[in-house]
């Protein structure tokens, strides 16, 4: 598209869409401002109609908002269950002994979930981490792992889960002699869009 205004009969389903991706995303109008070199009045104008917006503007938004740019322009309704093949997992570049991989399709709304494969020994990283304060729920699919919850330990094995606030620090190590997999469900999400970009096409796909 040529960096023109969007015409004004479609400024109101654009400003719409903005605001329903950004409340979803749990974004302020600052927050969103912030993150496209924009202003939380012109993004309110924008989002009632009430102002124009260039499609380098809208451009920025949309990458802010983890989204692509016809994602606002498009008329469809949504269909209601939207499958994510596995070997389309976005995928972190993987570390030694541990793969993570994005199983909500963008953009997140109301929760994120990821699966982790941990070989024997693998784990998160050398210290625990901590992200947002959300509630994190915890489930082991198979193997046996050690998860470091603040000052807590706990020995987790297929079928077990726990829950905790994402801002309390913690760290999973897989001190089984399988290959261990699990899930993390995050609600509301922590992500942001910066986050969500370094996320790659899995290996192999």
């Amino acid at each position: 598209m040529d960096d023109i205004a969007v015409a004004a009969k479609n400024q109101a389903a654009v400003g719409e869409k903005v605001k329903a991706f950004r409340t979803a995303r749990r974004m302020s109008l600052r927050m969103l401002g912030d993150a496209t070199g924009t202003t939380a009045s012109f993004l309110s104008q924008l989002e009632r109609g009430l102002s124009g917006v260039n499609i380098s503007t809208l451009m920025r938004i949309a990458g802010a908002l983890g989204i692509s740019l016809t994602d606002l322009f498009e008329e469809a309704a949504p269909p209601v269950g939207r499958v994510l093949r596995k070997h389309e997992r976005p995928a972190l570049p993987p570390a030694e002994g541990y793969r993570k991989m994005l199983l909500s399709r963008r953009p997140i709304r109301d929760m994120e979930v990821y699966i982790g494969e941990f070989d024997p020994g693998g784990s998160t990283g050398d210290k625990p981490y901590s992200h947002g304060d959300s509630h994190e729920l915890f489930f082991v699919l198979q193997g046996k792992v050690e998860l470091t919850l603040g000052e807590e330990r706990h020995v987790l094995s297929a079928g077990d889960s726990i829950e905790y606030p994402s801002s309390v620090p913690h760290k999973t190590v897989n001190i089984g002699t399988e290959l261990a997999e699990v899930l993390w469900m995050i609600a509301p999400p922590t992500s942001v869009a910066d986050d969500l970009d370094k996320y790659l096409p899995r290996p192999g796909s």
